[in-house]
């Protein structure tokens, strides 16, 4: 740690999720993690205990809502509860990847809209405000009644590209979903964009159809918010290759890497796979292909200038 935080009024605690991520977010802050413990009673209920005064405080709880999803957003409800009832003068919650994101629409009958609940109990447990990063559809936004910081992954996984000094690239979509952000990283390496036309049959099962755009000779970095099961980037990739690419590259915001994701990655062309670290990644996973950035700068300071009111937007570029 450089130097300390100078206002120890803001205090930083973390929940099982993303421990790791927690403590480099504290470290940039110039602050260390508060005293808490998470541990169950033997029927499996959560018990959380702080351990130091909050009384009046700027409270940040760093959580992300991954696997095990339900385990952790519970984890978050206790805790905003707590410091709640502990007298913290604001409760803020700092979640990297936002669990549910993926139902946030009706889209077929009978559908539950998942995303609104998950904001609907966030808010009733008593929380003032979120920061997260590439909300799976931004206008989740307008499902909270209460100030979203939104920040974004792309200029992250963008500085990385940047550096390799890559030639001849072209950004490529995996799907027509994912056009924006393909066209914001476009922009930022002045490169042109690719559309992967595909159809989903039903969900968790991806079947590619057309290539939008020239990707002849080209070397494609395919970009996307989210991979799970990794079906789609991998036969996106396959079909890149198929259809002249030189090489592929893929990137993400958010490595959920379920199931069999780094299988899949592994055994597919895709020459270098660049995720950042809102999820943890387990040991079992990291593989060589895989090259994880970190969040904790654009976190940290995205936390310091809410604590300090200036603008955040500023971030957003």
């Amino acid at each position: 740690m450089t130097s300390s935080y100078k206002d120890p009024s803001l205090k930083v605690f973390s929940l099982n999720s993303n421990r790791q991520l927690a403590e480099e977010i504290a470290n940039h802050i110039g602050t260390t993690l508060g005293k808490c413990t998470v541990s169950a009673f033997s029927d499996g209920e959560i018990q959380i205990n702080i351990e130091e005064s909050i009384r009046g405080c700027d409270v940040y709880i760093v959580q992300s809502t991954s696997s095990p999803v339900n385990t952790h957003i519970m984890e978050l409800l206790i805790m905003i509860d707590a410091v709640k009832r502990a007298s913290a003068k604001s409760i803020n919650i700092v979640m990297p990847y936002y669990g549910y994101a993926r139902q946030d629409r009706k889209a077929r009958a009978r559908e539950p809209i998942t995303a609104k609940l998950v904001a609907n109990l966030l808010e009733t447990a008593g929380a003032d405000r979120m920061i997260t990063i590439d909300l799976h559809a931004p206008q989740i936004q307008g499902f909270f009644d209460m100030p979203i910081d939104h920040l974004q992954g792309v200029p992250i996984l963008s500085s990385y590209f940047e550096e390799k000094n890559l030639e001849d690239i072209v950004i490529v979509s995996p799907d027509h979903g994912g056009v924006t952000r393909a066209r914001k990283m476009a922009d930022r390496l002045k490169a042109p964009i690719g559309i992967i036309d595909k159809r989903r049959p039903r969900p968790n099962v991806a079947e590619v159809m057309n290539i939008v755009g020239n990707i002849e000779g080209k070397t494609a970095i395919l970009i996307d918010d989210i991979i799970d099961t990794a079906g789609t980037i991998t036969l996106a990739a396959n079909a890149l290759i198929e259809n002249g690419a030189k090489e592929v590259y893929a990137c993400c915001t958010h490595p959920v890497l379920s199931g069999p994701a780094i299988e899949r990655i592994d055994d597919s062309k895709i020459k270098e796979l660049v995720i950042t670290n809102t999820i943890p990644l387990p040991k079992e996973k990291r593989i060589a292909k895989i090259k994880e950035l970190s969040v904790a700068p654009l976190m940290s300071e995205a936390i310091i200038r809410v604590h300090e009111r200036q603008s955040v937007s500023i971030l957003f570029d």
